[in-house]
């Protein structure tokens, strides 16, 4: 069946969005102001013909010889085909815009590199107001191309410049360009995509944590007060958490905020050189504002930690105000662009009225007023987490589409002798790599998409007082964000080296997309202490269940384990007979196996729920502290938090297929959810042996089942990649080029590195030619 590639469609053609006459004009007028008026529709399809007429003979094929239509599955992934028009509409306006044209980051300083990061922020902004685009949707697909897909041409800019450029955006907003609602759902947006591509936007942390936090946890009067500011970027944010000596371990952060009853503030202090906030992004040279979380002290006594909004910089000198040590923490893994920084508090005095009160309070005489759970303060690092499951997705899609193209064009050694070298794709060890990574992929993005749609259903509950499944939401953004990014970065960089020697290059785009990634497996909560936590949830759950109580959400099958033994799984059961043009068969057939599936992940995690549980018992009874029994049981607890998170994602995609209507498009994803969840039984055969759940014939079973549906897959391994609709100007990577032609551009990428411009290199004259002499 032929696969009508993404990239080759008009991308003005059958404009249908939501208001879709006024997105229209909105864009023509982008479009006319940035490539001109008579950059028309035939132009733009006529330029992707000719990429048609170029693509490698082997990609073509692969193409060509899919079983389902590639446009179909990006629906999908994007929630609906007018989703997906309205991105790609925005997508060829920022790529078309010659203010926004690429340059490669490889040869820039990193002074270089985050001047242009300003430069790009403050482009936008103006982009945005000067064209009126406002819809939420128009705004993600915008700022995701520009700030952090594509690089402008602007690291010749002097900061002066900048400074200046920044300033006409902040006057082009004082009477404001977005309502609440878009810009609330714009910071969603935002950090949805905040860890994208190979670079990052230098007001991350403002639109990502400084104003999420404003909207959650200040009062009406300090909304009112600093979110306008904050919109229109008189006030640039940050969120300062992590300290030099403590990062996951919150509860123990040392900075302190001071209540002075006789001047009704709050005096900050950095009391020890650990103290020191470390990291937080755009502290270092770009906010004038942060939001510090510091221990409280009122009335002689500490009430932990709460949110403060601090001025470090002056207003409109940008210096540091007085008791305020700032500055850059230096060069990192990756995150070059960002200016992640340090913050230093000298008996730095705010109002009172600065520390967020939608909750906690302060009265003016030093009075303290509790939150209905201490859990609050700790909403946009839940926030954050509940993110960063759809960016391991997309991060790991990314490699997968780099990896598997070029694992299409790639040609080595022989199969049988006397035959033209084989595409690596059709080694079974490289798609044994690729293909349950592929799967994996979109198994996180519906995941993904899950924790995204609880993470607003609790928040909307939270804001109506309800504060039951808060527990709930913190446990499974832990477990979820620990699960997801642990297995994405290991992803990563198999991907990478299944590309060979040019996956080392950066030229394919995968060594930056593994050190912009791996990242999260730290911040936001360090990937085991974040296991550990969701463990507590499951042991209390447990407990709970055993004595009788129902427990519900994602934990419902603890009770259903109290009431029934368990028993030995089937992992084979299939119907006779499937008519795969048929969608009720194939549902009903991937239901029967599924069904078994699903239910062993249930009852695997079930198992490992109960043997932490009673390991840390056994712990107990030992006559050891709860302290020292929890870092007594720590290893089985992390087990089970691990598979308590497998049984859900393995539940969620299962689930998705439900939503499917497209036979062809059901069959396929099918085969991957099938593959994740049968490889997941491979590679934890000992978990289903040790519980009972499966015998060891049906483990080989499913390895067997895992061989024949990577020959499944092989066939759509290609049109599965292209159906992420990740461009070109995207994915910068020679290696993931759409049309395949990989060599002689790594050629023409080769000869642009500044070491090139010259042919002797002045270090022959000062250094060699002379040794010459000496020897």
């Amino acid at each position: 069946m032929s696969v009508s590639p993404p990239r080759l469609r008009p991308v003005w053609g059958g404009l249908s969005l939501r208001s879709a006459q006024g997105v229209q004009e909105r864009c023509l007028a982008f479009h006319s102001a940035t490539v001109g008026p008579n950059h028309t529709d035939t132009s733009i399809s006529k330029e992707f013909a000719r990429n048609e007429s170029a693509m490698n003979p082997d990609l073509r094929k692969e193409r060509d010889n899919a079983t389902f239509k590639t446009d179909l599955l990006t629906y999908i992934l994007d929630g609906g085909a007018e989703k997906t028009q309205r991105r790609r509409e925005i997508e060829s306006l920022v790529i078309s815009d010659p203010d926004f044209q690429h340059v490669d980051l490889n040869f820039l300083s990193r002074s270089e590199r985050y001047a242009a990061a300003v430069k790009r922020s403050a482009q936008m902004i103006v982009k945005m107001r000067e064209h009126g685009i406002s819809d939420p949707e128009e705004i993600y697909c915008s700022a995701n191309l520009l700030w952090r897909e594509l690089f402008p041409v602007c690291y010749c800019w002097s900061s002066e410049k900048i400074r200046e450029h920044l300033a006409k955006c902040v006057s082009f907003f004082q009477n404001g360009l977005l309502c609440s609602n878009a810009f609330a759902v714009h910071n969603i947006a935002f950090t949805v995509q905040i860890w994208n591509g190979r670079e990052h936007e230098a007001l991350g942390l403002h639109y990502a944590m400084f104003l999420p936090t404003l909207q959650k946890l200040g009062d009406p009067a300090q909304q009112e007060k600093w979110i306008p500011p904050a919109k229109t970027f008189k006030v640039l944010g940050t969120y300062a958490q992590t300290e030099l000596g403590h990062g996951t371990h919150i509860r123990a952060l040392e900075t302190t905020a001071t209540y002075d009853p006789s001047t009704q503030e709050f005096v900050l202090n950095s009391p020890t050189v650990s103290s020191i906030k470390w990291w937080p992004g755009g502290l270092g040279k770009t906010s004038n504002h942060a939001i510090v979380l510091a221990q409280l002290y009122t009335q002689g006594h500490c009430h932990g930690l709460h949110a403060f909004i601090v001025p470090i910089r002056n207003m409109s000198t940008h210096e540091p105000l007085p008791g305020v040590v700032v500055g850059d923490i230096g060069p990192k893994f990756g995150f070059d662009e960002v200016d992640n920084g340090y913050l230093k508090l000298d008996n730095v005095r705010i109002p009172r009225e600065n520390m967020l009160m939608k909750y906690a309070k302060v009265e003016p005489d030093g009075t303290y007023v509790k939150p209905p759970s201490d859990k609050l303060t700790y909403g946009t690092m839940v926030f954050i987490r509940s993110m960063i499951v759809g960016e391991s997705a997309r991060a790991l899609a990314k490699a997968c589409t780099i990896a598997i193209r070029y694992s299409a064009v790639r040609r080595q050694s022989e199969l049988r002798p006397g035959e033209p070298e084989p595409q690596i794709l059709d080694y079974q060890t490289q798609q044994y790599k690729l293909f349950p990574l592929l799967a994996t992929a979109y198994a996180f993005h519906f995941v993904g998409q899950y924790m995204s749609q609880t993470y607003h259903r609790i928040t909307g509950d939270i804001d109506q007082g309800d504060f039951s499944q808060l527990p709930e939401l913190h446990a499974l953004s832990a477990g979820l964000k620990a699960f997801t990014t642990w297995a994405a970065s290991a992803g990563i960089e198999v991907c990478r080296m299944a590309c060979g020697g040019h996956g080392y290059s950066r030229c394919s785009s995968l060594p930056d997309i593994y050190v912009t990634f791996t990242p999260t497996c730290t911040y936001e909560g360090e990937n085991t202490v974040m296991m550990l936590q969701t463990a507590r949830y499951l042991v209390k759950s447990y407990t709970q269940a055993s004595a009788g109580e129902q427990v519900g959400g994602t934990v419902s099958y603890l009770s259903e384990m109290s009431q029934r033994r368990l028993q030995p799984q089937q992992v084979s059961s299939r119907p006779t007979v499937v008519n795969i043009s048929d969608l009720s068969s194939l549902v009903e057939a991937y239901k029967l196996r599924a069904a078994n599936l699903v239910e062993a992940y249930k009852l695997r995690a079930a198992k490992l729920v109960e043997m932490a549980a009673r390991s840390l018992q056994g712990e107990l009874q030992r006559r050891k502290s709860k302290e020292e029994a929890w870092n007594g049981a720590a290893i089985d607890l992390v087990r089970a938090s691990d598979a308590h998170c497998h049984y859900v994602v393995v539940k969620l995609f299962t689930a998705k297929l439900g939503e499917v209507g497209d036979t062809a498009v059901h069959s396929v994803l099918g085969s991957l959810a099938l593959l994740y969840a049968l490889h997941g039984i491979t590679v934890h055969s000992g978990d289903f042996l040790q519980a009972g759940l499966l015998s060891v014939p049906q483990v080989a079973q499913a390895s067997q089942q895992v061989k024949e549906l990577l020959a499944q897959i092989r066939v759509n391994a290609v049109a599965l990649a292209d159906a992420f609709d990740y461009r070109d100007e995207m994915l910068n990577s020679v290696l993931g080029r759409y049309d395949g032609n990989v060599y002689e551009n790594m050629f023409e990428w080769a000869k642009k590195s500044p070491l090139n411009s010259e042919q002797v290199h002045e270090s022959y004259h000062k250094y060699l030619k002379p040794l010459h002499s000496k020897l």
